[in-house]
């Protein structure tokens, strides 16, 4: 699947459109989407070693970091990656390493990342929510609270979930409403910046809105959903969130 990359015009797209256009089309529209030749996973693990190798433990690094934990490596592989690395790339730049790789997995959607969590909130994390997994990256859960009157149900995201851009449609009414309740998160709006969200915060999602929301990379989150009464009232789900439009959020 192709990677969609827009870091470089984002960033440098007036200063150096040259070096933004080989970064996005090149660099992850190509390289990193010949999956023919090496997996995402692969070239994951190559990258993170070259930029340990370069003494690179920065923003860049940890979106790495956070790649390669989505691409399948485990927090039991990437202490074994970087073990054997620092015998080449030196001892120091693995220390460093580690200190980030630490932070990335340490909530790595296991049960101690989960019964941590759970302990921050009364509301029960669900079960696996199955019913829309292929509306999801990662993996996230649900528990209804309500489904009379106003639907309000838990949702849980592991570290890096998030759902994919949707709109909230109806005739009259409609909507939706979030309660952030346990972790870190992230709530966006087509053509808006990202907004971080935390316990307390409150969203209030129109209908007709294009949007989605999700877990940080490092931390499990949770909000409750309410649905706002209307009439013909229907869900519109959209494209995934790429990795690399989440990787810029930090």
């Amino acid at each position: 699947m192709a990677v969609k990359q827009t870091a470089g015009r984002d960033a440098l797209g007036e200063f150096a459109p040259k070096f933004a256009q080989l970064n996005d089309d090149v660099l992850f529209g190509e390289v990193w989407s010949r999956e023919e030749q090496l997996s995402a996973r692969d070239r994951s693990l190559v990258t993170v070693v070259a930029l340990m190798a370069q003494g690179l433990v920065d923003h860049s690094f940890r979106y790495h970091l956070t790649s390669a934990k989505q691409n399948g490596i485990t927090r039991q592989e990437i202490a074994e990656i970087l073990t054997h690395a620092a015998f080449y790339a030196g001892w120091p730049k693995a220390w460093a390493a580690f200190n980030m790789a630490k932070e990335v997995w340490a909530e790595d959607g296991g049960e101690d990342g989960r019964n941590r969590h759970q302990k921050e909130m009364v509301f029960p994390i669900g079960a696996p929510n199955d019913g829309f997994a292929q509306y999801f990256v990662g993996q996230s859960y649900l528990h209804p609270l309500s489904t009379s009157q106003v639907g309000v149900y838990n949702v849980t995201f592991e570290p890096g979930c998030r759902n994919n851009w949707h709109i909230h449609n109806a005739d009259k009414g409609g909507g939706q409403i979030l309660l952030c309740v346990a972790g870190r998160g992230y709530y966006q709006e087509w053509g808006e910046k990202a907004r971080e969200l935390h316990p307390g915060d409150v969203v209030n999602i129109p209908v007709g809105v294009k949007h989605w929301h999700g877990a940080a990379p490092d931390c499990w989150f949770s909000h409750l959903a309410l649905e706002v009464p209307g009439e013909h009232c229907s869900n519109q789900w959209l494209e995934a969130v790429s990795d690399a439009e989440y990787g810029k959020l930090g």
